[in-house]
């Protein structure tokens, strides 16, 4: 029987990541997908009759750039344009919009404030100064506290140091702005609710917290650090969906020789003598490897695909206690054509950018409040984008993909499985909050699907259909991710490693969990690195 030199144990776009610097450098690898079809949560799939729907993963801003250029994604079909910005409806009628021009971005701030629009500079400028010394460590490896490696060292002292280089004062609001909440944090700059509901939608999103919760402005920060071309928080969509990015990097890794085996669902990580050996498929074959990357998520891998005596009691007890909540649903649709907004001017590019129907951070706290009490938000954030606009390949001429991200969505019903009749009912509750500020809109709907965060745990397998493998919060990120001590990508088993999105630098489309373990996986085969090293910022 043949043995690999490495089976990466799920298709996403880290595990195929992983997988191609692995086979860049020479390994015989094997990726394995339970699905049949690869990308995990960031794929296209023809739902409806000639149109592409971005099922899960929607829009592309975090795929670090160096991992674009050293697997030559561009050789594999990879486009990624950038789209318009955001508008905001408001119930009395009027909206307010995000532009990336400056000057019409500061006239539309003042149309609602002057003291807003002159705080903007302020803001943008204190947070890229966040994004700045989070982004230079997304393509490290966190150094680990309790370690005297010299790497290790290094690691921390040169964290150390960029955090002194910030000055007294930056220091001091870093350390707040890690812990504080993201109404907090906007607090600080702005007066007018609708303009702090925009930027606040960035903190929540994909998160079971609220507005007012502690850490949400990191959040927020995740989301706003990474690029399209070196345009640091923008946003872009994938040509042809956001299946091209696992595509492309797919077609990387089967130019270097790498193999993907689809319909091949691992049963069971197979641990002989402390070492994992290979693993077990859902149809009783084994794979033999020297060694298993995991790329599903900490749960999934140690809790349902790991017999418990094979691993450490205090590891297994802090991986079930690891935080991965189900917040967020999705619903996607295809229409008949354009669907028309009264309140935005005809023409605008706020038709090619997000498009949100909150106008307050009291609506916001409150639909948060409606997954705590164990069901889905009635007054719904939801990040709506029409990606045809931008990419007419995913839908036939005239016609258009309508992509609906929902905040709030539990992952049970008051403690039990979603019922067909709730399913429905929250996929109404979207259409209806969209149909309110656009008239002819749901005579336009051809086709929806209602995806809750069961059903992407059940379709996808992702613990509770969580997102980023995992919540974004100061106790489960850099060297506390997924647990202490393991932040490394290595396991407590030899020869398992993680390399998903349960581990640093966290979820999100930008593959760097997945090169990050690559790169130390080869560096303990003492291979020759293939995984590039961060470009750093001007």
């Amino acid at each position: 029987m043949k043995t690999y030199d490495a089976i990466i144990v799920g298709a996403g776009h880290n595990g195929l990541t992983t997988a191609a610097f692995l086979a860049k450098a020479g390994l015989d690898v094997v990726c394995l997908e339970k699905n049949e079809y690869i990308g995990g949560a960031t794929v296209s799939r023809e739902m409806y009759k000639g149109w592409l729907y971005s099922s899960c993963s929607y829009v592309c801003s975090l795929l670090r750039p160096e991992i674009y250029r050293a697997l030559e994604l561009h050789k594999h079909g990879l486009q990624v344009t950038p789209f318009g910005g955001s508008c905001q409806f408001m119930e009395n009628g009027d909206y307010f919009g995000s532009y990336h021009d400056p000057e019409e971005a500061y006239r539309e701030m003042a149309r609602f404030s002057r003291r807003d629009a002159d705080a903007y500079e302020r803001y943008s400028a204190d947070t890229m100064r966040q994004c700045r010394l989070v982004r230079d460590n997304l393509l490290r490896t966190a150094p680990d506290p309790t370690s005297f490696k010299p790497k290790d060292l290094m690691g921390l002292a040169e964290l150390g140091m960029k955090f002194m280089d910030m000055g007294e004062d930056a220091m001091y609001e870093t350390i707040r702005f890690w812990t504080m909440s993201v109404a907090e944090y906007l607090d600080q700059y702005f007066e007018t609710d609708v303009i702090k509901t925009t930027k606040s939608g960035s903190g929540i999103i994909g998160t079971a917290l609220g507005v007012y919760s502690p850490g949400t402005s990191y959040v927020l920060l995740h989301h706003y650090m990474g690029d399209v071309d070196g345009n640091v928080g923008t946003w872009g969509v994938a040509r042809g969906g956001m299946g091209a990015i696992a595509d492309s990097i797919a077609g990387a890794l089967q130019a270097y020789g790498g193999e993907i085996r689809s319909e091949a669902g691992v049963d069971k990580i197979i641990v002989k003598n402390g070492r994992a050996t290979g693993v077990a498929l859902e149809n009783g074959e084994e794979i033999s490897a020297r060694l298993v990357v995991s790329a599903i998520d900490v749960k999934q891998t140690f809790l349902d695909r790991m017999d418990k005596s094979d691993l450490p009691e205090d590891f297994y007890n802090r991986v079930a206690n690891f935080k991965i909540r189900g917040s967020s649903g999705k619903v996607n649709i295809a229409l008949d054509g354009m669907p028309t907004f009264p309140a935005i001017p005809k023409g605008s590019t706020l038709y090619h950018g997000d498009m949100h129907f909150i106008d307050s951070m009291e609506r916001m706290e409150r639909a948060f409040d409606d997954w705590k009490a164990g069901t889905w938000s009635k007054d719904p954030y939801i990040d709506m984008l029409i990606p045809t606009l931008t990419d007419p390949t995913m839908a036939p001429p005239g016609k258009h993909f309508m992509s609906c991200f929902v905040q709030y969505c539990p992952y049970q019903i008051d403690g039990r499985a979603w019922t067909e009749p709730e399913r429905e009912a929250f996929g109404q509750t979207v259409i209806d909050q969209i149909a309110n500020y656009s008239p002819d809109f749901k005579s336009l709907i051809l086709h929806y699907e209602v995806r809750t965060p069961e059903d992407i745990e059940n379709q996808i397998g992702i613990t509770e259909g969580n997102i980023f493998h995992g919540e974004l919060t100061m106790d489960q990120l850099l060297f506390n991710r997924p647990v202490p001590g393991y932040a490394q990508y290595r396991s407590p088993v030899s020869g398992l490693y993680m390399c998903g999105s349960s581990t640093h630098p966290g979820g999100g489309v930008m593959s760097a969990p997945g090169a990050n373990a690559a790169r130390e996986i080869l560096a303990d085969l003492k291979r020759t690195n293939t995984v590039p090293e961060n470009f750093g910022d001007d």
